[in-house]
């Protein structure tokens, strides 16, 4: 039994020898590794597929900035804002807005819905839509169809590159109610004339290649156009289905995940009817969270896809995690 005890008893001795001996070395090698950070970014894609639709969401960029008060909650106090979004673990007075046009192949038609914000905002970082386009497998030129969701500039900025149509080989699709609205000689001046004039400089010239849709009307078959006005007053969102499966593209309908959709009668500042804004809003939410639909929002965190919850307030952001692999 001695012999016993002393052998496990020198074993545990040489085993601590060793550590001690071997720890200066793995210490000095730690302190002279270095492993260099690659350069290279995120790749500003998601893929899924939808039935026999594919669908990819493109991160066109990412715009920090202070908020979300004013922007979001723009009839509430800052305090109110603030501490809802501390609440939520995000910053009282800083986000981010992300920028998220979406690709939808058909398997006959590749589909872009909205454009990013162009050649314009590349030094800040954003306009990168035809480049991730690339990164994620097809050319600008592969693009057959764009849908425009409506006339602001973080939508239509993508249009043109370089005075000249960035999808050469596309058509395009929008509403009537909001390019009626937009070209009418009546907003070349006061609030709206900066933005008609870039309705002037990207829209109008594609006016001959243009289909214009009203509520219920189709982009292709399984894409269906569907009123949600009040962001802007023509303000378009689309429903997709395919093999039984649906989703639905809301645009601008909710901006930020907490604000929008926890607090979804909170007004927005670049809702331009923000009455029925909220109206919309509630309808859109209470749509997806009743139905069970998943949904991509042009603002949601990127990848931008997600499911909505009923709470005692408002509505809930469920990101989507598996749902739409099985």
């Amino acid at each position: 039994m001695t012999n016993a005890i002393d052998r496990r008893s020198a074993f545990k001795i040489g085993l601590a020898s060793a550590a001690a001996l071997a720890t200066p070395q793995i210490m000095t090698r730690a302190a002279m590794a270095q492993v260099s950070m690659p350069e290279t970014e995120n790749p500003g894609f998601n893929r899924f597929k939808l039935g026999e639709f594919e669908v990819t969401t493109i991160l066109d960029g990412e715009r920090p900035g202070d908020g979300p008060h004013p922007i979001f909650g723009a009839d509430q106090s800052a305090e109110a804002v603030a501490d809802l979004m501390e609440e939520n673990l995000l910053p009282p007075d800083r986000f981010v807005n992300m920028f998220n046009p979406t690709l939808v192949n058909t398997g006959s038609e590749l589909i872009l819905f909205d454009t990013g914000i162009g050649e314009g905002g590349r030094e800040a970082g954003l306009g990168q839509t035809r480049s991730r386009i690339e990164a994620s497998g097809y050319s600008p030129d592969d693009i057959s169809i764009v849908v425009v969701t409506h006339f602001h500039g973080d939508h239509i900025g993508g249009l043109m590159e370089d005075g000249e149509p960035a999808f050469a080989n596309s058509r395009y699709v929008t509403g009537q109610e909001e390019y009626d609205f937009w070209t009418s000689p009546d907003r070349m001046s006061g609030p709206t004339e900066g933005n008609a004039r870039n309705v002037e400089a990207k829209v109008k010239p594609l006016a001959e290649k243009t289909t214009f849709i009203g509520d219920g009307d189709e982009v292709v078959s399984g894409i269906v156009g569907m009123a949600a006005f009040g962001h802007t007053p023509g303000h378009m969102i689309y429903r997709l289905e395919s093999g039984g499966k649906q989703l639905v593209l809301i645009a601008d309908s909710c901006n930020h995940f907490v604000a929008s959709m926890q607090r979804p009668d909170w007004h927005v500042s670049f809702d331009m009817d923000k009455e029925k804004a909220v109206e919309t809003r509630k309808r859109v939410l209470d749509m997806l969270a009743t139905d069970r639909l998943p949904f991509i929002g042009y603002h949601m965190p990127h990848p931008a896809v997600g499911f909505v919850q009923k709470m005692d307030q408002g509505f809930r952001f469920v990101p989507e995690s598996y749902q739409l692999q099985l």
